[in-house]
């Protein structure tokens, strides 16, 4: 792949995370969103189980075959990072039994607004105008996208609850991004001999963090009767076992595609990608399932969602632009390299956040 032209390159990773993650947002809506035999699947800490159990074990592979940092892990962060990562998760999966998709990808876009909240109250930050300008036609869009909403035929408005679902996920979202910011300054203090900016493998990362949220699912799956039930389940319906499956593995087939994206292009590049998949697999969403159908004035929210996120890659480089000169990055891709900083994005919480 290395022997590639970049534009290649650029090309099969940039394909990499697009189908992935597509593929990945079809079948998880069509776990929760579909009947089976006329009843829903509501199993939530069993799809979770299954999907942090097989990112687990594909990031374990990956540190056995390609080797790891050598640094010392600071297990018992990574471990409380994972826990909130895989409680972000739950909120926005279990989101999906009460909203509908679109409107569970639109919410979750706005992770910049909690972000920007608690930088205010608690830690007395500032932001340009311009970043106050990207909030505002983000939440402005996704509150005309949910008041304008018509109900469906066969099928209910999005519920309050199901909101309150997705403000849980963006909290936790918070919350591991101030645990994984605790994660790096542990592995500087534990490794003082391992360089300015001592971080784990990508596998390293992928195998901690999600063995954690795996543990910690696996008790509240049985806490919660998900475990059991979801499996008396999947044995009826054999089809959502199988779409579960897929839909980890597609997940864990993305996180590498990431990595391979920051390691020899730029965080830039990922977001532009992850970006303009979330808003295709939002409209295709809306023409695949008859019920997710929306008004003119939920276009606008949508539009203005959009826009938004838009700018947030527009901002990002031009803030490159001012650091760097106008040239394509290019690094030498290691499997054992440390994974550079990317920008935030919901598909790669295991480097940030996936």
């Amino acid at each position: 792949l290395m022997q590639l032209p970049w534009q290649v390159q650029l090309f099969i990773a940039s394909a990499g995370i697009f189908f992935s993650f597509s593929y990945f947002a079809v079948l998880q809506e069509d776990v929760y969103k579909k009947p089976y035999g006329g009843e829903y699947f509501k199993y939530t800490f069993l799809a979770l189980v299954a999907e942090r159990g097989i990112n687990a074990l594909i990031g374990l592979f990956g540190v056995c075959i390609l080797g790891s940092s050598g640094l010392i892990i600071p297990r018992r962060d990574i471990f409380l990072s994972g826990i909130s990562q895989m409680l972000a998760m739950a909120g926005s999966n279990e989101a999906l039994r009460y909203v509908s998709y679109p409107t569970q990808v639109l919410g979750k876009s706005c992770k910049m607004v909690p972000v920007m909240a608690g930088g205010i109250v608690l830690a007395g930050k500032s932001y340009t105008a311009f970043e106050y300008v990207q909030v505002l036609l983000m939440t402005v869009g996704v509150c005309i996208f949910n008041l304008c909403g018509k109900k469906k035929k066969g099928g209910t408005q999005d519920s309050a609850f199901g909101m309150l679902l997705i403000g849980f996920s963006l909290v936790m979202d918070a919350v591991t991004g101030g645990l994984q910011d605790k994660v790096k300054k542990r592995t500087k203090e534990l490794n003082p001999d391992a360089g300015e900016k001592p971080v784990p493998t990508m596998h390293e990362s992928m195998f901690w963090t999600n063995a954690s949220g795996c543990i910690v699912a696996l008790l509240l799956g049985f806490f919660t009767s998900h475990i059991i039930e979801g499996i008396a389940f999947c044995r009826k319906n054999p089809e959502v076992l199988w779409a579960i499956l897929l839909y980890s593995l597609a997940s864990a087939v993305g996180q590498n595609f990431i990595y391979y994206t920051i390691t020899q292009f730029n965080p830039l590049v990922l977001t532009t990608v992850t970006t303009t998949r979330k808003i295709f697999t939002t409209i295709y969403s809306v023409f695949r399932n008859p019920a997710n159908k929306l008004a003119a004035a939920q276009w606008g929210g949508c539009g203005l969602v959009f826009v938004g996120m838009i700018l947030d890659i527009v901002a990002t480089a031009c803030c490159k632009k001012q650091k760097h000169p106008p040239k394509r990055e290019m690094a030498v891709a290691s499997p054992t390299a440390p994974v550079k900083e990317p920008a935030e994005t919901e598909e790669q919480p295991l480097l940030t956040k996936v």
